[in-house]
């Protein structure tokens, strides 16, 4: 079985970003992220209302990475490391397979301009080469097209499209799952 030790957190940098790790610091933020709309169009979660439901959002990962049961970045650009754009990493640890599910979000404000793709290749190498993942999984809302052609430049592969398989604000959903197995 997998065993993840994040009692050392392991930093990432790219051409463009800086992969660190989640402080309380980054509250308003998460929050700014959270609470946005059009960020979070594709997530079925409710929209932050205030700096505390961003908080306690922190804690639940820093909560969930402590017990090594996921492993979550701050996004930065590399010119200003303490401003967070953006959150990437593996919530789902499916530890008995190797295998983890990819999550990302990213400031509407950088959309298009392929820093998720370079911090999905980042994230992905580590997952790899450092956690000893077999396989990642990412599973996109199926009228999110751009997610799919982030997770397509990254050499990830549809595995499957599930008709109407969650329920979210009033109205049954599709999601598509993607995967990418370990290269070596």
């Amino acid at each position: 079985m997998l065993e993840l030790d994040n009692s050392v957190f392991t930093e990432l940098t790219t051409e463009r970003l800086v992969l660190r790790a989640l402080s309380p610091d980054d509250v308003e933020a998460v929050f700014e992220l959270r609470s946005d709309p059009v960020a979070m169009h594709y997530v079925p979660r409710p929209l932050a209302t205030s700096l505390d439901d961003a908080a306690a959002h922190i804690a639940l990962i820093l909560d969930t990475q402590r017990a090594n049961n996921c492993v979550q970045w701050a996004i930065a650009l590399k010119g200003d490391p303490t401003t967070m754009v953006g959150i990437v990493g593996f919530w789902r640890m499916k530890k008995e397979h190797y295998r983890a599910e990819l999550g990302y979000m990213l400031s509407p404000r950088f959309w298009g301009a392929g820093l998720i793709t370079e911090a999905i290749a980042a994230v992905a190498d580590h997952a790899f080469n450092v956690l000893g993942l077999h396989s990642i999984e990412a599973i996109v809302d199926a009228d999110n097209p751009a997610s799919m052609r982030v997770l397509e430049k990254n050499d990830f592969v549809r595995e499957a499209w599930f008709r109407e398989d969650f329920f979210w604000n009033g109205k049954f959903r599709d999601s598509v799952v993607y995967g990418k197995l370990n290269p070596k």
